[in-house]
């Protein structure tokens, strides 16, 4: 079965618990400008930014998708630490690419530019980094 990539808008318990799961591996600097992790998920699924990647009934990764006027931003990129290198964060942000293409618009990745993995992210997809 293969990774299904959706908006979640209406969270079951289950998926509550399992981002709880994703972010709780999230080292501090991704969170901000988030109090915590509760917070952002929060943030997200009141503005209907929340993409996520959904395995066998239970979401595995998770980013933040802000559909701005001039292009989309691709934020809080975070898989599960059980569930790394099997190209989860590869297929949400491919889904994030293919969606901003179909809206004309051109996707860009936000993060702290201080970190190494948000600029080799960037760079190895060959998009361009945001601040946040």
């Amino acid at each position: 079965m293969p990774l299904m990539v959706e908006i979640v808008s209406t969270p079951s318990a289950q998926d509550l618990n399992d981002l709880s799961k994703i972010y709780a591996d999230a080292p501090t600097w991704l969170l901000a400008p988030y109090a915590d992790s509760a917070a952002l998920v929060e943030a997200a699924l009141a503005d209907g930014e929340l993409l996520a990647g959904r395995f066998n009934d239970h979401l595995l990764g998770a980013a933040l998708l802000q559909r701005g006027a001039s292009h989309w931003r691709l934020s809080h990129l975070c898989v599960r630490g059980l569930t790394r290198q099997r190209g989860i964060a590869r297929r949400l942000l491919d889904e994030a690419q293919r969606l901003a293409t179909a809206a004309g618009l051109p996707l860009h990745l936000a993060g702290p530019r201080e970190q190494a993995a948000c600029r080799a992210l960037a760079a190895a997809a060959y998009l361009p980094l945001d601040s946040l």
